[in-house]
């Protein structure tokens, strides 16, 4: 009972971390929209906010295992939002300094932080329970990583976006910037209030999490890594299923309030559109929450096709038909996001013959589709539109249902027992 007692006080501690780093990372869907009017950018330029953020993921992720290793989960936890903190004043510096540079910088700095965050707590969660409900508490944690998905955006909206759009070709007036710069330096003050009241959390909650804790697994090194992942046809499956759904989920969510700011769309102001991006990260919240019970009647590997496929038919509604109802399309993506990457994980790691270390690190450096297909879609959207960009995702999500069904067709094999490091 005591075990019990730790195990899921534990859980619901690491819980609150899901919901920090979901809330700072949908604040990049805004700050794309802000920094492409403030720094008078090109949407390719805008786009690199995301391609700073992102990249973290694919330089960070097996470093991050090897220290989490070292340090253990709690005293990384407290190091990882440790350099969050110090990553938002680096912004507000680089704010004060009027220097986009310094604000790429001080993002790569900030999703370092939240990649040990993810590779110390993801293991926690994904091991605080039963082995044979994996798809279904992998996907519920997923869900309160979408609550901060929802609000965040909201927020961003509010401080980041007001007085920014301008006519292309146009650029503000400097009273007009120096504010909007203001909100940039507000919007990160509050993060790091809120990180400074988790780390005090995170503290006051340290033997509850420690006691529930599985013993960490000895991380592999990166030649370690990419030796086993490159011997499993399923570990590079997975990897490459991974880069294409976050670099998807990403390129949609970073586009959302310029593609509805779009007068051939539904031509709200640039704050309007901002506020609308919460819908498509509360439709992968609706979505987890009710995946979670749908994974406990049905296949996981069929429910991922239906959702790529559905996915991608939205895609290719807003680049064929476009217009207003494209609006609608777009936003109802984030539902069928919703599963996708907790199922992707789990399918590759029941039938990757890479061990469950090597794998998960590798499926975390994958992560890096979030820093290459938001450009890739942000440079068809100069030359062709918003609308036609679309494009991209869409291929994205075919190729997605293409695997789903070659998941579904293969023969599963048996769930690791090592602990599984996964979140987004």
């Amino acid at each position: 009972m005591t075990q019990t007692k730790s195990t899921s006080g534990a859980f619901a501690s690491v819980t609150t971390l899901f919901f920090a780093w979901g809330f700072i990372t949908s604040l990049i869907d805004p700050l794309v929209a802000a920094v492409k009017g403030i720094f008078s950018l090109s949407n390719v330029e805008a786009q690199l906010t995301a391609f700073a953020f992102f990249i973290a993921y694919g330089l960070v992720s097996i470093p991050a295992a090897m220290l989490v290793a070292r340090l253990k989960p709690v005293k990384a936890i407290i190091l990882a939002i440790g350099l969050m903190i110090a990553a938002c004043f680096a912004i507000l510096t680089a704010s004060n300094l009027d220097t986009y540079t310094g604000v790429l910088l001080g993002l790569f700095v900030m999703a370092s932080g939240i990649t040990v965050l993810q590779v110390a707590a993801n293991p926690l969660a994904a091991s605080l329970g039963t082995r044979e409900r994996s798809h279904f508490r992998l996907t519920f944690s997923q869900a309160f990583n979408s609550l901060g998905t929802v609000v965040g955006p909201l927020l961003g909206a509010k401080l980041l976006l007001e007085n920014v759009e301008i006519p292309e070709g146009e650029t503000l007036d400097p009273a007009m910037r120096d504010a909007a710069l203001g909100s940039i330096d507000l919007s990160f003050l509050i993060i790091a209030a809120m990180l400074a009241g988790l780390l005090a959390f995170i503290w006051w909650s340290r033997r509850r999490i420690s006691d529930g804790a599985p013993a960490p697994a000895k991380a592999a090194s990166f030649s370690e890594t990419l030796k086993e992942v490159a011997g499993s046809r399923w570990a590079l499956i997975g990897g490459c299923a991974i880069f294409l759904y976050v670099g998807a989920e990403v390129a949609i969510g970073t586009q959302m309030a310029l593609f509805l700011e779009d007068d051939g769309v539904w031509g709200l102001s640039l704050q309007q559109a901002g506020y609308y991006v919460s819908l498509y990260w509360l439709g992968a919240m609706i979505g987890r929450f009710a995946g979670s019970a749908l994974l406990t009647r049905f296949a996981a590997a069929h429910l991922l096709a239906l959702a790529t496929a559905s996915a991608a038919a939205l895609c290719l509604f807003c680049v064929v038909v476009g217009g207003a109802p494209s609006g609608y399309a777009a936003l109802s993506i984030g539902l069928f996001n919703s599963i996708m990457f907790p199922v992707i994980f789990t399918l590759t790691l029941e039938r990757s013959t890479a061990s469950a270390a090597a794998t998960s690190g590798f499926l975390c450096t994958a992560i890096i589709g979030g820093a290459i297909i938001p450009v890739l879609t942000g440079a068809m959207a100069d030359s062709y539109g918003y609308a036609i960009a679309f494009a991209i995702p869409a291929t994205c999500y075919i190729a997605l249902c293409a695997i789903a069904l070659l998941a579904s067709a293969d023969n599963r094999r048996a769930i690791a027992t090592e602990p599984v490091q996964v979140g987004h």
